[in-house]
């Protein structure tokens, strides 16, 4: 068994698409890798944004819909998820709030997660399936909240709220960003004026605590929802800050620190030590889901970060699944300062709460590095198959906001 010490990153061997479309030429290379996207150098926002490009490309929803229409599984079987919950009924009717309250007195913020799963799963109906209707009532949400909310706030769960409902709400707009009935401008605007500075705010401030007080699902949350915001409005300012805090952010959201022990089972797979890992698994699997999406969305503009440090989130994933499945893995005492005084806590071992518990954040991994990439994810693969397929969304994982930390129906825009 070997591992690295915290924080120490392996040799850089980051693939960038971008520079494989210029390389491979035009076409070709683009329908190889799955998506059109636009050569410029690695580190920096492309030169123009890929719409639809967060975490559905073109390809995925065409896909979708020849596979649905022939019948064929497990596209159908994804699709029947989609089309029997009931978010995905295109009577939903939005109850959009000025306010919304995560943490504290007047919590109000399931409103808000239960309108973005409707909004987002009509979306889908709409360029899976091409029903007007669901377009119509995707649009009718998203153009309620856009013209009604002014302000998300709470106690500390605020920099959540704005975070993971921020990446999912603009997801559900970028689907809809090409309906005529959609107001994208309005969209655009309430993304920028009401969530874009809590993320911010977040990720330069963290609340004014110790650097490693939070958890690594708050920053990925809020690096998620600022690159979804400048993939949104074509603002490469935004998108860049996200890429560059996944590389080398000083906050538990960083590949370094989200990983931060490595090692090789006795079978020769490479793992990763998730940094949630000695809490739960409930938030160590949440995990899973937030920087896969930000993984996701970059892919759909060029940058692969999915492989960036020698596919450290992939040793990560591998971990996670493994231990989910029923088996063991090692553990390093994981050790940080909390508070606003850094003082020191250690967990000593693997927390077992919350182990297997199901949430739609597999497909995307195991369809990416074993199915785009063709690399053996033997663990994903079995948290996928046999654990979670096919996989639903928002509301058929429980009624509380951690059923809905995910948009799901991976299976459906994935599978390959």
């Amino acid at each position: 068994m070997s591992r690295t010490s915290p924080h120490t990153h392996l040799p850089h061997t980051e693939v960038s698409r971008r520079g494989l479309l210029k390389t491979a030429g035009g076409l070709t290379a683009a329908l190889a890798l799955g998506a059109g996207a636009t050569a410029t150098t690695a580190d920096a926002a492309p030169a123009a944004f890929t719409h639809p490009g967060m975490l559905h490309n073109w390809g995925d929803i065409n896909r979708a819909k020849v596979r649905v229409a022939a019948g064929d599984d497990p596209w159908l079987a994804g699709w029947n998820r989609l089309t029997a919950n009931p978010h995905s009924a295109s009577t939903w009717t939005p109850n959009p709030q000025a306010t919304v309250i995560r943490g504290g007195t007047g919590e109000n913020y399931g409103i808000l997660y239960n309108d973005i799963a409707a909004a987002y799963q009509n979306a889908l109906r709409w360029k899976v399936g091409g029903t007007e209707a669901n377009a119509e009532c995707a649009a009718k949400i998203l153009n309620a909240w856009s013209s009604t909310l002014t302000t998300v706030t709470g106690n500390a769960d605020r920099f959540l709220a704005a975070g993971i409902y921020g990446w999912e709400f603009a997801n559900a707009a970028e689907l809809m960003r090409d309906y005529d009935g959609f107001d994208l401008a309005a969209f655009q605007d309430m993304m920028v004026r009401v969530f874009y500075p809590l993320n911010n705010s977040f990720l330069t401030n963290h609340n004014d605590a110790c650097i490693t007080n939070y958890w690594a699902n708050w920053d990925l949350c809020t690096m998620a929802s600022i690159m979804a915001i400048g993939i949104l409005t074509d603002d490469a300012a935004k998108y860049d800050q996200a890429v560059t805090y996944f590389k080398s952010g000083a906050g538990n959201g960083s590949i370094a620190h989200a990983v931060p022990y490595l090692y090789t089972d006795a079978d020769g797979y490479a793992l990763g030590q998730w940094q949630e890992s000695g809490r739960d698994q409930g938030h160590t699997i949440m995990g899973m889901g937030q920087m896969g999406a930000l993984c996701e969305m970059a892919w759909n503009q060029g940058d692969d970060l999915y492989s960036y440090d020698d596919r450290r989130f992939m040793k990560a994933a591998q971990y996670v699944a493994k231990y989910n499945t029923g088996q063991d893995v090692p553990y390093t005492t994981y050790t940080w300062g909390s508070g606003q005084n850094c003082a020191q806590q250690s967990q000593t071992a693997i927390g077992s709460g919350s182990r297997g518990q199901i949430r739609p954040v597999w497909a995307m991994l195991h369809f990416h590095y074993n199915r785009r990439l063709y690399l053996d994810d033997t663990y994903i693969a079995a948290m996928y198959h046999d654990l979670v397929a096919p996989e639903g969304g928002g509301g058929d994982y429980g009624s509380t906001s951690g059923g809905y930390d995910q948009l799901g129906f991976g299976t459906l825009m994935y599978a390959k």
